[in-house]
């Protein structure tokens, strides 16, 4: 056989009924649940994490030379058939080879602790060729020994063909453990790397040997198996401090006093693999040590879930203090223990605990009335205990049916004892053990994600480059501890983690965590415990993705079975009006699931579920365009799924923008996968980026709009396409805006537009139009604003959806509120009733929509006085908040905020300024994560005249400072309202050199006023020329001063001015 696979026997049946999906035995021609006639069903091929055992004896052709040749073929046999029942006893499949045997354990049916079971296999193994040795020893003078190699990994495995080549795993890692079993001594077990991680905490070994192997250039690492170690509660590994269970420790803990106070107890802790269990099994010992209770564990293991007394046993060896001792000293502490015990009951006890006298007979009385004098001696000896204990029975789930049973009939006297009984088991568990009398029950959820990141923390430490990495792994563990542990120590092996426990440094970006090879196990082991009909079930569900209904499985052929997967807790069902929607348990469940199969398998469902889409609703077609799109993609139908990206993001465009901007980016990613000199591919890789750079003033990210743009520009001067390159100029004319380089941004607009306006479709003006609006809004170029917002509105031609995309589902509505604002800044009619129009209109669109239209409306003409913060301002303020809420969207919501945040500052109520202050503030947090730089000193302004409100007038001025010197290069337009407010301070504080700084100050704007002929500027330096002459006291001018800034605002109707007017004059 090639050392890239194992074939063997079928395991178990190797039938399953088509129709129902039963197991059934071999022999059956029909089924015997539903009578359908059987055919021989092959076991497809799938991934499984397994250990493969290999052993070989030693110098074989020397034996074979020595011996005859019947006797070395008995010798062989033995060799093999003992290895090969050691094997399949631990859960192994066996093929024969050579001289020895090779064992997957972990294929067919997953095993979570496939590597444990794998090394106590190992062992056995050479303890019966070290008996099988002294027998060939002494009958024919020849030494006989065995190597054995372990290596662990991810293998495909499956029957050939129809299952007539047998079941064989195929990968790397198989070949991998004969190499490891070539450079094993004599005698001895070898482990892999691979092997070591999954057991070193539960096991002895060697120190690591460097060792040669074939087809490596360099040396690799290797350990001897010494021994199984005793796992008795410890961890061997750091953990993270123990988070999010400060109830159920409440709990736990009141039941050690209750123990202590003799009214006993018996609680089942459950939960699923990795949520803590025996985590908080620990910690409760802790606690009961430190109480002086005696703790006393037990481990149920899953490879002696079939071994007899396997588990009483070993719990009654632990109570009794004989673990480590021989057994006449056994015998002699037990009868110390227990004074008054009939010594024929002893004699019992001795024989159940695996420490009899060999010349001593036992009592030979029938099964019940052993168990019932067993039962009454060990209860007895219970109630008879002083000193309260604590008794630990971890994975009940995997015990043994005699010791459950015995366990169940010595729990009944827990409560009148100094004792407390604490169970561990999984959901799927419903044995006696779940259900004895008087037995509470404390269930263990899912962390949230914050107590995630708290333990995270702790475990990474707070160097800068872990703490993306802790959200990125607190995310994929989706609650689960063991999962989120796991995944660091995984790092942590991959090297990507250096240092130790609390002190991590990461040593390469990391956006996404893979599933770990043991949390992977324990998940596969969950879905091989289910029927075939549950097993087909849930992957196909993996498939259709992370929320289905049972309609979705027609088109995979299908038929889904719920029941068994939501009792297994693989699944749930979601609470909706149609009671048939459901989720994945957890999302590693699914990603397990979907791994497992082969890709070939995976991509066929996916073609299949696509075109199922399709016929299902072929009204819903681009609706459902994203879905299809990201199945066909998985199945590898690339150009199709490129096409159907794109028309999602059409579809989206004006839904849900970001969403849009995610398909065509999976677009863009696609289109650069494929050949560059096939047909079609350089306009496919044109078309994505052109509506990304378009848009990049929605993106969370606009500072890559350079890169991107710098991409466009040269795929587009390669196929001569200018309209492509115009469109996409709003790329770089936002990264230059967020950066607060607007006078470039403003130039490139400019530019952009001339271009747009050379090609026979008014849509990209219409749509793009508003980030040259802001970059003129920047520079005061209030004219150009209203050129080219009075094309639109004619464009538009009264249509609100008219020329809709790129994120702006009303062109008009932003037209018609960029006119407003251009028109009062340069003392032109009509502005009111635009203002009002925009927002209606805007009303009926998108969340960006609203928000932008009441931002560049409202907002502006508020904090420069052309309107009053009223009522009806802060109820419009406060709907577009509400609105941009529900949509999720941060674009949004940066400028709905920040618009509601202005209204409440303009407020006397100390409540409403105070809430205003925290909105300002929550703005500049969504700005800055944005990186949109430019706005950053505005809000910075806003919070520093608050601090000056409350009497800090040194700390705000010095910020408003900074503020003001940022704004005058970055964007000038908000440097006039913030000089306004840095004056007023400057002017209320009053110390030496103020006067001379506002008057700097205001000297500044009026020469920009001779530049920048507009009246937000004309108003606001009479404002400040008026406040100027009060601070001197020069009555006479002050009051000329006030007189024309209230004269001229109330002709320009500006309702904010003619309001701080009057309050100039009234007592300066």
């Amino acid at each position: 056989m090639s050392s890239g696979g194992i074939r063997g026997k079928q395991v178990g049946a190797g039938l399953i009924c088509g129709s129902c999906f039963a197991s059934l035995v071999s022999a059956s021609n029909f089924c015997s649940e539903c009578g359908a006639r059987l055919a021989q069903t092959a076991r497809r091929a799938e991934y499984k994490q397994v250990t493969v055992l290999v052993t070989d004896v030693v110098r074989s052709m020397e034996l074979a030379s020595t011996l005859d040749l019947e006797r070395l073929r008995e010798i062989m046999t033995q060799v093999v058939e003992r290895s090969a029942g050691v094997a399949r006893r631990y859960g192994g499949t066996v093929e024969y080879h050579g001289d020895g045997v090779m064992a997957i354990f972990g294929a067919p049916t997953a095993l979570e602790d496939h590597a444990l079971r794998a090394c106590v296999a190992a062992l056995e193994i050479q303890h019966d060729m070290k008996l099988l040795s002294a027998e060939v020893r002494r009958r024919d003078r020849v030494a006989l020994q065995v190597r054995v190699g372990l290596n662990s990994g991810r293998v495909i495995a499956g029957d050939l063909g129809a299952g007539s080549l047998g079941y064989r795993a195929t990968g790397r890692h198989v070949g991998m453990a004969q190499r490891i079993e070539s450079v094993a001594p004599p005698g001895a077990v070898m482990l892999s790397e691979s092997t070591v991680r999954l057991v070193e905490q539960v096991v002895t070994l060697t120190e690591p040997e460097w060792v040669d192997i074939k087809g490596f250039a360099e040396p690799v690492r290797a350990w001897r198996l010494l021994a199984i170690g005793n796992s008795q509660g410890a961890t061997g590994r750091t953990e993270a401090a123990l988070v999010g269970r400060r109830g159920e420790m409440a709990v736990l803990n009141d039941m050690v006093e209750r123990a202590i106070g003799r009214r006993g107890v018996v609680v089942n802790v459950t939960g699923p693999p990795g949520i803590g269990k025996s985590r908080a099994a620990r910690d409760v010992a802790a606690v009961a040590a430190a109480r002086g209770v005696d703790v006393f564990w037990a481990f149920c293991e899953s490879h002696a879930s079939d071994v007899p007394f396997y588990a009483v046993t070993r719990l009654l060896r632990a109570a009794l203090r004989l673990t480590d001792v021989d057994s006449e000293v056994a015998r002699a502490r037990l009868r110390i223990e227990m004074p008054a015990a009939d010594p024929e009951d002893l004699l019992l006890l001795d024989d159940l605990l695996g420490i009899a006298d060999p010349h001593v007979p036992v009592p030979q009385i029938n099964p019940d009335t052993r168990r019932r004098r067993l039962t009454a001696l060990i209860n007895t000896a219970s109630i008879g205990r002083s000193r309260p204990a604590l008794y630990i029975v971890e994975d009940v789930h995997w015990i043994d049916g005699v010791s459950e049973s015995m366990l169940s009939d010595f729990l009944t006297v827990i409560p009148r004892t100094a004792s407390m009984v604490l169970i561990t088991h999984r959901p799927e568990y419903h044995g006696v053990l779940a259900r004895a009398e008087h037995c509470e029950a404390v269930p263990l959820g899912p962390l949230h994600h914050s107590e995630v990141t708290d333990m995270l923390s702790d475990l990474l430490g707070t160097d800068p480059s872990v703490g993306g990495l802790a959200l990125v792994i607190a995310d994929r563990a989706a609650g689960n501890p063991f999962f989120a542990e796991e995944m660091v120590r995984e790092l942590v092996q991959r090297g990507v983690l250096e240092g130790e426990a609390g002190d991590y440094s990461c040593t390469a970006e990391v956006s996404e965590v893979t599933v770990p090879a043991t949390v992977q196990a324990a998940i596969e082991a969950r879905i091989d415990s289910q029927t075939a009909a549950g097993k087909r079930t849930i992957r196909a569900a993996s498939v259709i993705g992370a929320q289905f209904t049972a309609e979705l499985f027609v088109a995979l052929d299908v038929q889904p079975v719920f029941d068994e997967l939501i009792g297994a807790e693989l699944i749930d069902r979601v609470e909706s009006a149609s009671d048939d929607e459901y989720v994945f348990r957890h999302p590693l469940i699914r990603a397990v699931a979907y791994e497992s199969q082969l890709k070939s398998d995976r991509a066929e469902w996916h073609r299949r579920f696509a075109a199922g889409i399709q016929q299902r609703a072929p009204g819903s077609t681009e609706e459902n365009a994203a879905l299809i799109a990201e199945h066909l993609e998985s199945a590898g139908e690339l150009i199709d799924a490129f096409g159907w990206h794109m028309r999602a993001g059409t579809w989206l465009a004006n839904r849900d923008l970001a969403a849009a901007r995610v398909s065509w980016e999976r677009a863009r990613r696609i289109a650069d996968q494929l050949p560059a000199d096939d047909d079609g591919t350089l306009t496919m890789r044109i078309s994505p980026r052109t509506m990304l750079c378009a848009t990049d003033i929605q993106a969370r990210e606009a500072h890559e709009s350079v890169q991107r743009f710098a991409e466009l520009r040269q795929l587009c001067h390669a196929a001569g396409d200018t309209v492509s390159l115009a469109i996409g100029m709003s790329g770089p004319a936002t990264a230059l805006l967020y950066a607060g380089r607007v006078r470039e941004a403003s130039a490139l607009s400019i530019e952009q537009m001339a271009l747009l306006a050379s090609i026979d479709d008014p849509a990209p003006i219409m749509g793009l139009a508003s980030i040259a609006f802001c970059n003129w809004l920047g520079i005061m170029d209030f004219e150009r604003i209203l050129q080219w917002s009075q094309i639109v509105v004619d464009m538009a031609d009264g249509d609100p959806v008219k020329g809709a995309g790129y994120g702006v589902g009303s062109p008009l509505a932003i037209a018609l509120a960029w006119r407003g604002t251009a028109r009062w800044c340069l003392r032109r009619t009509g502005w009111h009733s635009d203002l009002h129009e925009a927002v209606a209109m805007a009303r009926c669109s998108n969340a960006e929509t609203l928000s932008g239209a009441i931002a560049w409306t409202y907002g502006i003409a508020m904090q420069y006085g052309a309107l009053e913060a009223d009522e009806f301002l802060m109820r419009t303020s406060e709907e577009a908040v509400q609105i941009a809420q529900s949509a999720s969207n941060d674009r949004a919501m940066g400028l709905a905020g920040y618009t509601l945040a202005v209204t409440l500052l303009n407020q006397e109520d100390g409540a409403d300024r105070r809430r205003g202050l925290k909105l300002m503030r929550e703005t500049r947090e969504i700005w800055l994560r944005r990186k949109i730089h430019f706005l950053l000193p505005v809000t910075d302004v806003w919070v520093a005249r608050e601090t000056a409100s409350k009497g800090d007038l040194e700390a705000a001025i010095t910020a408003m400072r900074q503020a003001v010197g940022d704004l005058q290069t970055s964007y000038p337009f908000y440097c006039v309202w913030a000089t306004g407010v840095f004056v007023q301070t400057l002017l209320e504080r009053h110390s030496q050199g103020d006067m001379a700084e506002a008057e700097r100050a205001v000297a500044w704007l009026a020469d920009l006023a001779t530049e920048q002929d507009s009246a937000m500027i004309e108003i606001s330096v009479l404002r400040l020329q008026a406040l100027l002459a009060g601070a001197r006291d020069d009555k006479l001018t002050f009051a000329d001063h006030v007189r024309s800034y209230r004269d001229r605002a109330e002709s320009l109707d500006l309702k904010g001015h003619i309001a701080w007017s009057q309050t100039m004059g009234v007592g300066h």
